[in-house]
């Protein structure tokens, strides 16, 4: 491997946070390059779902990959993100609680 190569773990390092990233950007009801492949239905309800379904699938499969590579993926979430993820199931107690009670609150 050259230098200028990045390590497996710094790479997936990377891939999580911009899978996190994605992931809360839907929470947020942000723009995401989802949005620019299917723009016709941004005027859809069920689109918000759906997209943060598919954001939250790329997540659970970085971390799979992770794991299969041994990687330590924990590091890069707090731990009640950590149990969410291990739990597998998008539903809106994750939805409420991603970012835990000091957004709820603020």
């Amino acid at each position: 491997m050259s230098q200028n190569e990045p390590n497996l773990s710094t790479f997936f390092a990377g891939k999580l946070q911009e899978a996190k990233t994605q992931f809360e950007r839907t929470i947020d009801c942000k723009h995401t390059a989802f949005d620019d492949l299917y723009p016709y239905m941004n005027e859809q309800p069920q689109f918000f779902w759906y997209k943060r379904y598919v954001a939250w699938q790329e997540l659970l499969t970085t971390v799979e990959l992770a794991e299969e590579l041994n990687i330590d993926w924990q590091k890069e979430f707090k731990t009640k993100q950590q149990k969410f993820i291990e739990s597998k199931v998008l539903d809106a107690k994750v939805l409420d609680d991603w970012y835990g009670k000091q957004r709820t609150e603020a």
